[in-house]
Formats: structure tokens, C-alpha cells, sequence
């Protein structure tokens, strides 16, 4: 295996599992030269950074706006560095953020690894149509990295 370049990989998406430890855990155990960037996944964090560093808001409204642009620096800066987009859809919440960094990557011509179970297929068949490969486990994208890189 070669390991003269290292690969930056995006993990996006859901936040409520640990499917980026199980990510980062098989990368580890085969020695994979890549780097794991991902958005702050401290879920209260995220929400109040804006008004952390901004100042209060009184609606709702406006303190998302300031987080969730506060957010996007990193979100934007991590998605043009990235070799490798994977976005997981979790089973539990409408993930319209992970859509929109699907739509992302693929816009800047990112090779795109969805990452769900099978009772989403349907709602996401248009992005599952643009990514290179449809996981349903994080050994699976593991295993991606994994051939990708080696047979480099």
C-alpha cells in the first residue's frame, strides 16, 4: 500500500450513533492513510454557537441563522478539502443538512459514499443514484476506503 498521500474523508450527517468510532476504528485496524474530518457533532455546540459568539437572540429563528452559518465555514471548508464524501442518514430524524452536503459534494465533483438503512432507499434514491457507492453499515464504507486506497 502506498502512503505517500493521505486521504481526507468527510464524514457528514447524522449524529446520534457512533458510526464515525466504528469509521475511524477499522481504518485504524488496517492502517489506512487517511484523515477523518467531520462537523461538530457536540449536538448543543452546534445549535448555540452563533449566540455563543454573537450574541442572544429572541426568535428561534435568528439564532439558528447565526449558528447554522457559523456552522457552514467549517461544513464548506472541510467539503472542498475532502477526497472522499461519506453522508449517513440515520433512522430517527428528517436530516435535511446531510442532504444538502450530498448535494454539495456532488456539486464539487466529490466521489459521494451514502451511508442508511434499506427503509430509506426511496426517499433517498435521487442521491443514492449520484453517490458511488450505498452503504448500509460503516465496516461497508470501511471496506470501500479500503479497496480504493490499496488499489491506488
Amino acid at each position: 500500500m502506498s502512503t505517500d498521500y493521505t486521504w481526507h474523508v468527510y464524514l457528514a450527517g447524522e449524529i446520534h450513533s457512533n458510526w464515525r468510532q466504528r469509521i475511524a476504528e477499522g481504518i485504524r485496524e488496517h492502517q489506512l492513510p487517511v484523515t477523518l474530518l467531520s462537523p461538530v457533532t457536540d449536538h448543543a455546540a452546534s445549535d448555540d454557537v452563533g449566540v455563543d459568539i454573537l450574541g442572544p437572540e429572541a426568535e428561534a429563528f435568528w439564532k439558528d441563522h447565526k449558528g447554522a452559518r457559523i456552522n457552514a465555514i467549517r461544513t464548506r471548508s472541510h467539503l472542498a478539502r475532502a477526497d472522499v464524501v461519506v453522508v449517513r442518514f440515520g433512522p430517527k430524524y428528517k436530516q435535511w443538512n446531510a442532504a444538502f452536503d450530498a448535494g454539495q459534494a456532488v456539486a464539487l465533483g466529490k466521489p459521494l459514499i451514502t451511508l442508511h438503512n434499506p427503509e430509506h432507499d426511496h426517499a433517498l434514491k435521487e442521491i443514492n443514484a449520484a453517490a458511488a457507492a450505498t452503504c448500509r453499515e460503516p465496516e461497508q464504507v470501511v471496506s470501500v476506503l479500503r479497496y480504493v486506497i490499496i488499489q491506488s
